[in-house]
């Protein structure tokens, strides 16, 4: 799981990093969980943050992020889970960037696939693994 700067790092510290592994575990299941090292306030940042998405420096972010994309690696998880927007759009770049191909999936989205209510039109990050479980159909809830 990613560890947002803003809300993190730059903000509340690693008890709101504690709430987000609380989160996240409650929908995976802790058994799914792995964590990045470093992690919570010690987490390496994405590259994608504070207006870097749309700098125009692409390269150079690409080449930032890569210390992001070998952490996620080294983790062998099948999923990269980021809570924040920036997050997520730097993550996914990088998976492709460099070939890494790790599905990365925001964490409302797991919540809405947990809960049933995640609608097909929703799926786009998800892997194969994933992609029809708890599909909600309007009409099947009549």
């Amino acid at each position: 799981m990613q560890d947002p700067c803003q809300i993190v790092r730059k903000s509340f510290g690693d008890p709101i990093a504690e709430d987000l592994r609380f989160v996240v575990k409650s929908v995976v299941g802790e058994e799914n969980f792995i964590d990045m090292q470093p992690n919570r306030s010690n987490n390496y940042c994405c590259g994608g943050g504070g207006g870097f998405l749309q700098s125009g420096f692409k390269e150079e972010r690409l080449a930032y992020g890569k210390i992001k994309d070998d952490q996620i690696k080294a983790t062998g998880a099948d999923y990269c889970i980021a809570g924040c927007h920036n997050c997520h759009a730097q993550i996914h770049e990088l998976s492709e960037h460099y070939g890494s191909n790790y599905p990365v999936v925001h964490m409302w989205t797991l919540i809405c696939l947990s809960l049933g209510i995640l609608g097909p039109n929703e799926r786009e990050y998800l892997g194969d693994d994933l992609k029809e479980v708890n599909v909600f159909h309007p009409e099947s809830a009549m």
